[in-house]
């Protein structure tokens, strides 16, 4: 273990016997004064070193940040709006791929500002940023907020939010991970440390939905949202108020189906949250893809609606990669993955963002391609059926 270090040390007091050249000895060995020190000494070589030479990034672009805005937030709601650039002229921050602090940041100054100065921007890179939602011509204001629709050249939802995708070849694998807007550590890790091409599913009910969403799209992840659905043991398990009922009338599926959609923008389609119940019901189903249908929007399942079309595009998962919560059970069920994609040409897996899973799956991502795959988005499996 650790040794818990005394951050409040004794401090050196003269007296009988100790003479001046004993008290600077004990100053300059004390750890916090030769640390002070050393940062005054680094400090001053550096303004001595811009005096002279002028400063290297003045040429690079800044952005000023009123830090008051962003002191407590360890993850969303609304973290593009808190990052607005304050000046005119000024770029902003959704420009560059960043990652937040997991604590507060602290903030200090006359004027609570801070410029951080953005790296030239290089190839694009396998975390470039998706474009930033809403895109224009993509969405128009309902009852709630915000509804994807169909542009008038003929560009779907399905298609502008899709991560892009040039298959090499290889078998495909792609995986969904959802359950993420819920929980702040789980969510941070699965956009940060999962690679760009594994598709997320986030939860309609989080807070500060539109926020998690953003941050995925700006770490290269694509968009799925959760659609509660009926399940065969409801009301024991209730997946929420606006659940989709199986025998409910059209009119309250598509409302609650509205609401649902306007809770965010920047997804490519919807997913099943449960619905073994609601899947198997031709009334909801019906209703249920027509509503995607005429918005242009993707369905992708976890694999209990696998029989059902729609005439929108669709795929779903072969397995769910975490029904058993450990490391070993989650390993055997990815290499069961790659060997149906060897023996179809692609597979799709499904997973709940649970830290073991995370882990796993993080560990795995960076191997597989090595094993002759190429990791894909959900999006690059899906077809019009």
């Amino acid at each position: 273990m650790f040794s818990k270090k005394n951050l409040n040390p004794e401090p050196v007091i003269s007296g009988p016997g100790i003479n001046a050249s004993e008290l600077l000895g004990r100053a300059l060995a004390n750890p916090y004064f030769g640390a002070s020190g050393a940062a005054a000494l680094f400090l001053t070589t550096g303004l001595a070193l811009i005096a002279l030479l002028g400063d290297p990034r003045a040429g690079s672009p800044q952005v000023r940040i009123s830090l008051a805005k962003v002191a407590a937030m360890a993850a969303p709601p609304g973290w593009r709006e808190a990052l607005r650039a304050q000046q005119p002229g000024h770029t902003t921050l959704a420009e560059d791929i960043y990652r937040l602090t997991d604590g507060p940041i602290p903030f200090g100054g006359q004027e609570n500002q801070a410029t951080i100065t953005m790296a030239d921007s290089g190839p694009v890179g396998p975390r470039s940023p998706l474009p930033q939602a809403p895109i224009a011509g993509l969405t128009a204001e309902g009852p709630g907020g915000l509804l994807p629709i169909m542009a008038g050249d003929g560009r779907t939802p399905a298609q502008a939010y899709a991560r892009p995708f040039t298959s090499n070849g290889r078998p495909k694998i792609a995986l969904m991970i959802g359950g993420l807007g819920l929980n702040a550590a789980s969510t941070r890790q699965a956009i940060e440390q999962l690679p760009p091409e594994i598709t997320l599913s986030f939860v309609p009910y989080a807070e500060g939905l539109q926020g998690w969403i953003d941050l995925a799209r700006a770490n290269g992840h694509e968009v799925l949202l959760e659609t509660p659905m009926e399940p065969n043991d409801y009301p024991e398990n209730d997946p929420g108020p606006y659940t989709l009922m199986a025998n409910a009338q059209n009119a309250d599926t598509i409302h609650k189906l509205e609401w649902l959609m306007s809770r965010a923008t920047g997804y490519f389609g919807l997913t099943n949250y449960l619905g073994s119940r609601f899947v198997v019901s031709d009334t909801g189903m019906s209703a249920f893809t027509g509503a995607l249908r005429g918005r242009g929007l993707a369905f992708v399942d976890d694999g209990s609606a696998a029989k059902r079309g729609g005439g929108v595009p669709r795929a779903s998962a072969e397995r769910i990669i975490d029904d058993q919560l450990s490391g070993d059970a989650i390993d055997q069920q990815l290499l069961a993955l790659e060997a149906g994609a060897l023996q179809k040409g692609q597979a799709l897996g499904s997973a709940f963002a649970y830290p073991v899973t995370l882990s796993q799956v993080s560990a795995w991502a960076k191997s597989v391609e090595s094993r002759g795959y190429q990791l894909a988005p959900a999006s690059a499996l899906t077809v019009r059926r």
